[in-house]
């Protein structure tokens, strides 16, 4: 498979156990994801949607399964992905005593980028992001939601066909996450997909399609008006609810 057929991501039957074999986080997981689409896994804490994106991404190794990523198997080819795909996790993967522009060039440097590569690549990330002004600061200096732009300023630095957002708007007020939407929605329109996880029913319905887990099932699938009809609901909160019922929530 190349980068440009239809499914850039595919799992089979992908389990993972934790705890010696008490704790099941993934169960059977099969999901066939496409080019230029925007899928939202949703469910409870505990659910298995970040082991999920992390297994994916290569980040945790399986007990059992298979992931396809561009056709390459993960986590055996990891490394042959790795220019592919940028992770932007929910907790800040960047450095408090790193200036913006500091934790952003160290992030092109692991993904290999050139310097000549990197700057003009950065400055158009800083204007996308509306960072310009605050290239040089501390990121401790750095409001939550500017902190969440550079997480994905870092994320985004090598240009990745995939990008995996984990609970990518969380902490972040209603304009900044309109805001962020339209940016995925223009990450989307140039053939980059995104995997997110969100707990935000609302953001879940701009999706193109949805995954609903459950104690480590996918239960549900579809298009937000796809999994509507068929649950005979008006939002996607109501199918959460309804199929979450009794989901252990454990943060």
């Amino acid at each position: 498979m190349t980068i440009e057929e239809e499914y850039v991501i595919e799992t089979k039957d992908l389990v993972k156990i934790y705890k010696t074999g008490k704790v099941k986080a993934v169960d059977g997981l099969n999901l066939r994801i496409k080019k230029g689409e925007i899928y939202a896994l949703i469910g409870a804490n505990g659910s298995g949607k970040t082991t999920s994106l992390n297994m994916i991404s290569g980040a945790l190794f399986p007990t059992s399964g298979e992931i396809k990523v561009f056709g390459y198997e993960v986590p055996k080819s990891r490394r042959l992905i790795t220019s592919y795909i940028g992770i932007a996790p929910q907790d800040y993967s960047i450095y408090e005593d790193l200036s913006l522009e500091e934790n952003v060039r160290f992030f092109s440097r692991i993904y290999g980028m050139s310097k000549t590569e990197f700057e003009p690549r950065f400055v158009e990330l800083l204007r996308i992001l509306r960072l310009e002004e605050k290239r040089k600061v501390t990121v401790k200096n750095l409001s939550g939601g500017m902190k969440r732009r550079t997480s994905i300023a870092c994320s985004l630095i090598h240009s990745p066909k995939i990008v995996f957002f984990d609970e990518a708007t969380v902490g972040v007020d209603p304009v900044l996450r309109t805001f962020f939407w339209e940016y995925f929605r223009s990450l989307k329109d140039d053939g980059i997909t995104l995997v997110l996880t969100s707990h935000v029913m609302d953001e879940a319905e701009r999706a193109d399609r949805i995954g609903l887990m459950r104690s480590g099932k996918l239960i549900a699938e579809g298009s937000p008006e796809e999994l509507k009809l068929k649950h005979n609901a008006s939002t996607i909160e109501e199918i959460f609810i309804k199929l979450s019922e009794g989901e252990i929530i454990d943060d």
